[in-house]
């Protein structure tokens, strides 16, 4: 089940909301309960099988953490908290390898065994669960917080069960720390100004997903789709200038949806998104992408690796390796690999000191060159194989045989793509959000006003003709992607 179906929408979603506040808010653990049962059947309804996969995820984290807890309380001595971390690491991480990078490892291993003329291994195509990489990497967090005290244990196994399978951030993230939840977990309210905040949160996130990711991602599709010879270069850049904004307003308006509907039970998640097309560098750039990303591999594998406090080479090696294994938790393929090992050169480069001259260019030029970064990685994120990505960018810079017969741009470039590209520009910088703030700043005074009734009057008008024209697109439409079944 997603956000953005008709199911989630008009079924799942109410039937939640009314059932988590019929139960009285002094029995916050009856909520919970609630929560995590239909948590799980939200995995369930897509992943039958596999959400046994998720509660044995969870038991396996709640007994390390619990472990831990004994260990320290001098009631468990036959082994030492080291030991209970690094089982839990390997279990977690062996799972994820299992399910998520099996097939690959064996299609490469088949690959080198044939040219040494080798059998190839016959095995079973092993099935991705999706959001696995997100549910995994939110249980290691726990253990590895509880292990460095940077949090207490949870003993309450429904609690903890809780915070791993949460069904707003369960599938497509943000990936959230237990620390920063731990409180909420055990004692929240929900108050007016936040359930309302939730809701406009949630449709704003949901109208980036129909309204603008969906449209911009059928261009893009099609044009990728094409066979890549016959990609004229005005094709190639629409297509990846389409792609560009999908994948952003798609995994940012994912996020803006999980925010919303944290706050509507109570939890404040941080946020996942900062405009990070308006980044000036990539440094900053990556400061403003997926931030739970991010920092996770900041905190539990660049810094425990030494980070930047040895030699030069050792921090960039550290980074670029970090940025290897960033691509590959993207996806099973050398693409995703790519991808990574590319934001990890992009990196190592300005640090080496292009930064210096990249900081005395005028603005609007380091604007231009990450987004030209940016947009020569996603060719290698979106294109099905690594020649389609060469070949692809090869028709972007004009080394194409394509003779604009059969496929030219017009034949994917209408006026709906215009007003979408265009809107996707505006609306993935500070533009909208700054000029409501001014217009909050001016309107609201002491004495309710009829210039703030009409204006309030608008802004909610707004919110149900983006809300009620997402459901329509959803329920005409039959392209409706989702993008983190690879993660």
């Amino acid at each position: 089940m997603i956000f953005a179906s008709a199911l989630f929408l008009f079924l799942f979603l109410p039937l939640t909301l009314v059932g988590y506040f019929l139960i009285s808010p002094k029995l916050l653990y009856l909520r919970n309960i609630f929560l995590l049962i239909m948590s799980l059947i939200f995995y369930a309804w897509g992943e039958p099988v596999y959400v046994f996969l998720m509660i044995f995820s969870v038991l396996l984290n709640y007994m390390a953490g619990l472990m831990l807890h004994l260990h320290r309380q001098k009631l468990l001595n036959f082994i030492k908290e080291k030991e209970i971390l690094l089982i839990s690491v390997i279990s977690n991480l062996g799972l994820l390898f299992y399910f998520k990078y099996a097939n690959f490892f064996v299609n490469n291993l088949n690959v080198v065994l044939q040219n040494l003329s080798i059998p190839p291994i016959a095995y079973s195509q092993v099935p991705l669960p999706i959001g696995i990489s997100f549910f995994t990497f939110q249980a290691m967090s726990y253990v590895i917080d509880v292990y460095r005290k940077e949090t207490d244990v949870q003993l309450n196994p429904i609690n903890c069960g809780l915070y791993v399978s949460l069904f707003p951030q369960l599938i497509a993230g943000p990936i959230v720390r237990y620390h920063d939840v731990a409180k909420q977990i055990v004692s929240r309210t929900v108050t007016r100004p936040q359930f309302s905040a939730g809701i406009q949160r949630f449709i704003f996130g949901l109208a980036k997903k129909t309204m603008l990711a969906n449209p911009l991602g059928e261009v893009a599709d099609k044009i990728f789709a094409v066979p890549v010879h016959e990609v004229t270069t005005g094709m190639a850049w629409l297509g990846i200038a389409c792609y560009t904004l999908q994948v952003y307003f798609d995994f940012s308006g994912y996020s803006d949806m999980a925010i919303g509907l944290g706050r509507l039970f109570g939890f404040e998640f941080l946020e996942n998104f900062n405009y990070p097309y308006i980044a000036q560098s990539m440094r900053d750039f990556w400061r403003r992408w997926h931030i739970s990303l991010s920092t996770w591999f900041r905190d539990y594998l660049y810094i425990p690796m030494g980070g930047n406090r040895g030699s030069s080479l050792r921090t960039y090696l550290n980074l670029w390796i970090v940025f290897l294994l960033c691509g590959l938790w993207h996806g099973a393929s050398w693409n995703f690999v790519i991808w990574g090992a590319l934001h990890g050169a992009y990196l190592v480069i300005e640090r080496l000191g292009w930064h210096k001259y990249l900081d005395r260019l005028w603005i609007p030029l380091r604007h231009l060159y990450t987004l030209l970064l940016v947009m020569i990685a996603w060719v290698f994120f979106r294109s099905e194989s690594l020649n389609h990505a060469i070949q692809y960018l090869g028709s972007m810079i004009g080394i194409t045989d394509a003779d604009g017969v059969k496929y030219f741009t017009l034949l994917y470039f209408d006026l709906k793509t215009l007003i979408n590209l265009i809107m996707g520009c505006i609306l993935a910088t500070p533009i909208a959000s700054w000029i409501g703030i001014q217009l909050q700043k001016r309107i609201i005074t002491p004495q309710f006003s009829l210039l703030q009734a009409i204006l309030y009057g608008g802004y909610y008008s707004l919110l149900v003709s983006l809300f009620l024209i997402s459901a329509v697109s959803l329920a005409a439409g039959t392209y409706n992607p989702f993008i983190y079944y690879r993660f």
